[in-house]
């Protein structure tokens, strides 16, 4: 194992090489907006990660093909939550609370923690893999206190990639909240399928409307088609019909396998894959958009409950509690399949 701690100082508005072996290479640098970005590089394409921003990944390419999601940013923006620059291929949603705040949530959009000032940024370099990671500390004066560690693991001549996360309530005296969703916001495919390991069925339309979607008669009238007719979107072939967004959930997915895949099949032959633990992440969300500026086809968005807020979650039953000192941590596989 190679562990190289990284510095502010290693980031420049000239890439920097930090790192170059048979295997991978990672560069540092800044974009004009001042955020910090690392490319990080494998024979079969790159991430590009905002390691002192959420450990956010910002674009994803293999194969030539582009993961991320069609949007309306040029670069990062410094802000002080997800809506400032969302234009990203995945962010941490969460951790005190997840999603679109409900009418008795008091949370931004996501949470407090997707665009959080992380540090100790680092690199651990295997045989056959890096691991790049970060950390966040979040205390408040009479409230919260946990440690977040967010790291994302690139393979050796892989389009696949491993997001992983860890959050420790710091609290010796007090239970902590924890809401956690790997959003991930894949490139919509036009015709694209998508598949899943999990029984017909599993996929529910949400019923509800949140504060960010202003509905048309139109989009009114498909909901309530797909309502009546129970329909699952499970090909990409009338993009019309997703302005603004249509939204599935799952239920606990424990009661089907301890795993679950889902793939989105684009037509010229590649598919996009999406793997996780079922008792870490009981609850999928499938989110679809489709507008001039923001094309996304988020077919599996793995979480420990509804991104309906705080509130929503703790009347489900889905909301966790870490007792004092408690760890828990998540995996996600995705990428390129093939």
């Amino acid at each position: 194992m190679t562990l190289i701690h990284l510095q502010h100082r290693l980031f420049n508005e000239k890439e920097f090489t930090i790192l170059e072996n048979d295997d991978f290479s990672v560069e540092s640098f800044v974009y004009p907006s001042g955020v910090e970005g690392l490319d990080v590089k494998n024979s079969r394409g790159h991430l590009t990660l905002l390691p002192y921003m959420g450990m956010i990944i910002w674009d994803a390419v293999f194969d030539g093909e582009s993961l991320k999601m069609k949007d309306m940013f040029s670069q990062p923006l410094p802000g002080k939550g997800i809506a400032d620059t969302y234009g990203c291929f995945q962010f941490s949603s969460g951790l005190l609370g997840n999603g679109t705040p409900g009418p008795e949530d008091h949370y931004q959009l996501h949470g407090e923690f997707p665009t959080s000032k992380m540090s100790n940024a680092y690199l651990d370099v295997e045989d056959g893999q890096i691991t790049i990671g970060s950390s966040f500390e979040y205390v408040k004066g009479f409230g919260h206190h946990y440690m977040a560690k967010p790291s994302v693991v690139m393979h050796k001549g892989s389009g696949l990639f491993d997001i992983k996360m860890s959050v420790t309530n710091l609290s010796k005296s007090q239970e902590m909240p924890l809401q956690y969703m790997c959003h991930m916001n894949y490139a919509y495919g036009d015709n694209a399928e998508l598949t899943d390991s999990l029984p017909d069925g599993t996929f529910k339309l949400r019923e509800s409307v949140p504060s960010h979607v202003h509905p048309t008669k139109e989009w009114l009238a498909y909901n309530e088609e797909l309502k009546k007719s129970r329909k699952v979107i499970n090909k990409l072939d009338d993009s019309s019909r997703y302005d603004p967004e249509i939204v599935f959930f799952t239920d606990d997915l424990t009661q089907y396998s301890d795993t679950a895949e889902f793939r989105m099949n684009l037509k010229n032959g590649k598919n996009f894959l999406t793997k996780i633990h079922t008792t870490e992440f009981p609850i999928v969300t499938r989110w679809i958009l489709y507008n001039a500026d923001q094309q996304v086809a988020a077919f599996a968005l793995p979480g420990t409950s509804r991104p309906e807020g705080y509130h929503a979650a703790e009347k489900a039953g889905t909301l966790i509690f870490l007792k004092p000192l408690e760890e828990r941590k998540f995996s996600v596989t995705t990428g390129l399949e093939k």
